[in-house]
């Protein structure tokens, strides 16, 4: 759980979004935020996935295999996946 609130502390800083979210809740919000973004403001998104340091040309080549995923999804799951790879990082080196 501590890896949760870890997360949503992150994501926090990115999205308005409540403290007692379990992941999957927290994905699900992501999802529908990321495609309100690819709809109404895909600057907002580029500046989002940037300051996460989502590596563009991996998310492209996620996008381009998504196959019948919604691309909403994929970028949740790769902005999921960039902030968790960074608490690793951290606890890593806090040590």
């Amino acid at each position: 759980m501590a890896e949760v609130a870890s997360l949503i502390k992150i994501i926090s800083k990115d999205f308005d979004i409540a403290e007692n979210l379990n992941e999957e809740q927290l994905y699900h919000i992501l999802v529908n935020s990321f495609d309100y973004l690819v709809e109404n403001d895909f600057s907002k998104l580029l500046q989002i996935l940037y300051r996460a340091d989502v590596d563009q040309y991996k998310l492209k080549e996620l996008l381009e295999s998504s196959g019948n995923q919604n691309s909403a999804e994929v970028i949740a799951k790769a902005y999921i996946e960039r902030q968790k790879a960074k608490i690793e990082t951290w606890k890593k080196y806090s040590s």
